[in-house]
This record gives structure tokens, sequence and C-alpha cells, in this order.
């Protein structure tokens, strides 16, 4: 979307291809985070930051695992990419106050600044386009429908203390209320989601822009040794051969649910994965039918999360990614089948379900424990803070409880004694402030995911002790790939002999991440896929888009 978006300013016609019959792919259902170091927000919120702290941030956790050169074309393009966004479009971002990287204990991170985030939107805006929006994930809305975002999670948790919380609470409940009776769900959209329709709604606005839904890429077709010149699509059963006058972009979210890939390269079940229905490696296949290849330098072929699956009541199955809002939290561990912990729980996602495959099947299940105070105050997965939907959970046995740790462990099948020695433990370090095994809460990052509103001397860390007590199980979800469609640093596929093939660009989860199978910070997969989204057309088009006025 970004990539039609930015050939649309400059005037080319643009025919955007989903091959679902939604816009937006996993983005919809993402926090929409979007890192892209040194744009004027930093500045915003008072961030001081430069591009010699950045490289020297991303080397040490990404080093030679991805093309240097293409890290320093998305250091370079990305404030322009950002200033043209907004400028020409109505994609509005905002930096939040705080929200560190993710290895914040590292030389170079930030606190703040390089994270982005879209401002909510007006789905009502889109008209009868509003359709084409992917929902989002009905777990991570309220009443059915209601997306909510952090600020709004904050109102709704303080809105029985604070006048302006209520009021704020109150209009989203009115709000959504109408929008219920006309759309079947909330037209307020926020995160993935009010990316994803600003991005359309720029586009309807800008013009020039042809949508296809429900349709394939069947080939593409290039002459020997030369540029791609057309693509064959297919939608509703007919083909047709689309011709390409400057570029072919591939951005078709890589390869998490390839038949065959998958297995290969992740080696774990398609039932625990999060990202959306489309993503299976199509484009990708058809640029490897014509000379390109695939990158083979990534710590991790994709990117991970912990997750906890149920079965909806219309039979369906909902993955949950743990991102943020439990495994950090006082009164919370994880363990392993042996009712050990193994490993530092408020470590970010990506790293956590790193860990979980590390250990392998002792881990997978793992078992994520919480006390009766920690649910009623944070939730646990798929149950809202204040406990709603506790009952339902142990009922369906998404949720398992005890009155005992070890009537839990009886229940989980571990060992009673295991169990009650890992949670004394935890106890000890909640109550002495330092979790001398794992070093839980060590870092700015994994405090901010805290609660240091407990007054404890760890935000991390809080005694598991109010009965009952509850455990779900977490499985490594897949939320991304990082391995894809090797570039050069103008997003060019790049055939077996390192030369482009004309015409074919690549960005997105089917392009090479260049963050190497690491995950440095928020929104390192959407920052890249926009900044080259830009690249790609500035190259294709030959246009300098600084210029643009």
């Amino acid at each position: 979307m970004s990539a039609a978006l930015f050939s649309a300013i400059q005037g080319a016609k643009t025919l955007l291809v989903e091959k679902t019959g939604f816009v937006g792919g996993t983005s919809a259902l993402s926090a929409g985070s979007i890192w892209i170091p040194n744009t004027r927000h930093a500045s915003a919120v008072g961030a001081i930051d430069s591009t010699t702290n950045v490289e020297k941030y991303l080397q040490q956790i990404v080093g030679n695992h991805a093309d240097v050169a293409l890290r320093a074309a998305f250091l370079k393009a990305g404030p322009a990419a950002i200033e043209v966004l907004e400028n020409h479009s109505e994609v509005k971002l905002r930096a939040y106050v705080r929200h560190p990287d993710y290895r914040s204990e590292l030389e170079g991170a930030a606190l703040a600044g390089r994270a982005l985030e879209p401002y909510p939107f007006d789905g009502r805006l889109l008209g009868e386009a509003f359709k084409l929006v992917r929902p989002p994930l009905p777990e991570f809305t309220l009443l059915g429908g209601m997306m909510v975002d952090r600020t709004d999670i904050g109102h709704l948790l303080s809105s029985t203390r604070s006048v302006t919380s209520l009021w704020h609470s109150t209009k989203l409940l009115a709000r959504y209320t109408r929008d219920k009776a006309s759309y079947g769900r909330g037209a307020r959209l926020v995160m993935g989601n009010a990316l994803v329709g600003r991005l359309l709604y720029s586009l309807m606005r800008q013009g020039g822009v042809d949508i296809l839904t429900d349709a394939s890429l069947a080939k593409i077709i290039r002459e020997p040794g030369g540029p791609v010149t057309a693509a064959m699509l297919v939608s509703e059963g007919v083909s047709r051969e689309i011709g390409v006058n400057a570029a072919l972009i591939l951005a078709g979210g890589g390869f998490n649910r390839h038949a065959g890939r998958r297995i290969a390269a992740l080696g774990t079940e398609a039932g625990w994965s999060s990202v959306a229905p489309g993503s299976s490696g199509d484009a990708q296949d058809k640029a490897l039918e014509i000379g390109a290849r695939l990158s083979e330098r990534d710590v991790s072929p994709a990117f991970w999360a912990p997750a906890s699956i149920r079965r909806r009541r219309d039979g369906s199955q909902a993955v949950f990614p743990h991102f943020v809002l439990d495994r950090a939290k006082p009164g919370t561990l994880v363990v392993d089948s042996n009712g050990r912990r193994f490993v530092n729980e408020a470590i970010s996602y990506h790293q956590f379900a790193l860990e979980m495959l590390a250990k392998g099947k002792s881990a997978i299940p793992a078992f994520l424990i919480a006390d009766a105070a920690a649910v009623r105050k944070y939730g646990i997965g798929m149950v809202r803070p204040g406990g709603w939907g506790t009952r339902a959970a142990v009922a369906d046995g998404y949720l398992i409880a005890g009155p005992t740790i070890e009537q839990l462990a009886r229940g989980l099948n571990i060992d009673p004694g295991n169990l009650r020695a890992t949670v004394d433990r935890m106890n000890e370090h909640a109550r002495a402030g330092r979790d001398v095994e794992f070093a839980r809460g060590s870092t700015v990052y994994q405090n901010h995911n805290g609660d240091a509103s407990t007054g404890g001397a760890n935000p991390n860390l809080g005694r598991i002790a109010t009965p009952p007590f509850y455990a779900l199980r977490l499985y490594p979800s897949d939320i991304g790939t990082s391995a894809g469609l090797v570039t050069d640093d103008a997003a060019r596929v790049l055939d077996a002999g390192d030369q482009p093939i004309v015409g074919l660009y690549a960005c997105g989860n089917d392009m090479q991440s260049i963050m190497g199978g690491t995950y440095p910070g928020p929104g390192i997969t959407l920052g890249p896929a926009i900044v080259f989204a830009f690249i790609a057309v500035s190259d294709a088009l030959a246009v300098r888009f600084a210029s643009v006025e």
C-alpha cells in the first residue's frame, strides 16, 4: 500500500493487487508501530538521537546477519519517506514520550523517538471501502469489536478514579454503540487498522490507483536475461496479463503460510502462526522461478512471539500473541514442563520465543502462571484486566486454575514440588527486588513493561501469593518472516550472480530483513517496509522525493 501511494504521489498509474478480499495483511492485525529513527517526530518528544547512535546499536544486535549497505540506505531514506508520506497523504504519525528499544541496555539504544504509531482514524470516511480493511483480531477488541490503544486502555482502567478518564471512556463507548449498529464493528480505527485505513483513504483521495482484491500472482514474465515486462494474475478463475512499464514491486507478506517452505524453515505448526491469511510466499516463489534467491544469513528465518491458543465460539482458532500485557508484570512467572523457569519473562517477545525454541519440547508449551491479584489487575492472555472472562476461560480449558500452587501443578501435569520451589524462589526475588536467576527487571525496556505503581523495588517482580492460581499454555508463534528475497540497497531483486533483475523490486516481508532475524525494537518490520517501498519507487521512477513540495 505504501509503494502504491508513493507511486501515486508521483503521478504514476498503479495497480495494487491483494491476494485476499482485504487490504492490509498482518499489518492490519498489528500494533501499527513503525521503527524509523531520526524523523521529525523524535524531536517532538525531546529525543536526542543520531545516525551514529542507531548504527552502533544495530551493529551490536544484527552484526553481519544482514547487508550493511541496506541498513545504511534505510537510515538515510527513512526521515524523507516519512516527510513525503505525511506531507502528501492522510497518513499521520506520532511518537510516544517513552517507547524504549528492546535492547535498551546496549550502547546507542533510545528510550523514545524511533518508534512511531498512527493517529486514530475515522473509518467512516472510507464509505463502502471500509469493508476492505481487514478487521482486527477479536481478542484485541472490547465488546465484540471496539478497538482501543494503550491510551484508551489507561483511561478505561482509570474511569472510576478520574473525571477525565470517565469522560474519555464514555465517549468511546457512545461512539462504538453508534458504529456497531451501522458497520457491525467499531469504525474508530487504532493501531494497525488505523495505519491501513489511512493508507487506503490516501490512495482513494490521491487517485491513479486501481485496487484488485482476491487475486493471485500466477507468473512473472521476463525476457530471457532481460527486464520484467508483465505479471500474470488470476482473479475469479480468469487469467490476465498486466504489462509492467516501470516496476513490479513484491510485498506479499512473506512465506509464513507456505505449504512446503514453512515446515522446512520454521519447523512449527501452521496453527500457531499469528500472521494473516494470504502470506503464503506466492510472490517469492514466482520471483525464484525467474532467477531470484532467498537470504540465508538470518539469525532466525522468522520473527516470533509467545502465544496462547483458544477455540472461539464459531469454531475458529484464536492465536493470541503475548507481547507486553502480562509476562513482564508483577505476580507472574513462566515455567517449562518440569515446573522450572528457563527464561527472563520480561525480555522482548521475539527473544522470549527464541528461548522457547532453543529449550525444545520441555518448553513447548510453556506455562504462564499468575495469582488472582495479578489476573485482576493486569489480565492474562485473553482474560481482560479486572479478571473479565476468567470463569469462561477456566470452563473451556484456556485457563487452568488451582486453589494452591500444588493443585495447579497437578492440573498442568507438573511436579508439584518443583513448581512450589520455583514460586518460592520467585517470591524471594520479589522481596529482595532482584532476580538473581534471570535478571528480570534489569533494563529500562523491561521496567517499562512492568508496573512501577506497585511501589516495589523492581517493577517487574511481585509475590505470587493470592489464591486461586492460574496458568495458560504458551506456544512459539511466528509473526512474520525475516528470510526473504535478496535485494540491493535500491530494493531491486538480485539473481544468483548478484545482478538486479530489471523491473523487479521487493519490500516488506517478501524482502530480506535488514534486521537479519533479530528484533531491535517495536515496528522493525513495518518501518523498513515503508522505507524500502519509498526507495523502490524512487529508483523505479528515477525521482528525488526530497524535492517534492
